[in-house]
């Protein structure tokens, strides 16, 4: 018979850090997205794509984004903890 030694803590959610972490990834993910829309068209202009290679190279770019706004939130959460034990 296996016995549980410690009893199961609930969690408390810490909205300042939650709030500071979002309100950062905002921030950060206009200039993130808006970069990768603009540097995409300017790019591919300068490659000379048409529209559906701009898009194309835009979408890269966008996929590229959102894996940079997952690392951010990933460090941001080490940083801000978004829980605590009660």
């Amino acid at each position: 018979m296996s016995s549980q030694t410690s009893p199961t803590r609930s969690r408390q959610i810490v909205w300042p850090s939650v709030v500071t972490v979002i309100s950062a990834a905002i921030l950060i993910g206009a200039e993130v997205f808006g970069a990768a829309f603009a540097g995409g068209w300017a790019i591919a202009i300068l490659l000379g794509f048409d529209d559906t290679g701009a898009h194309i190279l835009q979408a890269v770019l966008f996929a590229i984004g959102v894996l940079i706004m997952a690392a951010f939130i990933r460090a941001a959460q080490r940083v801000e903890p978004f829980t605590r034990r009660a």
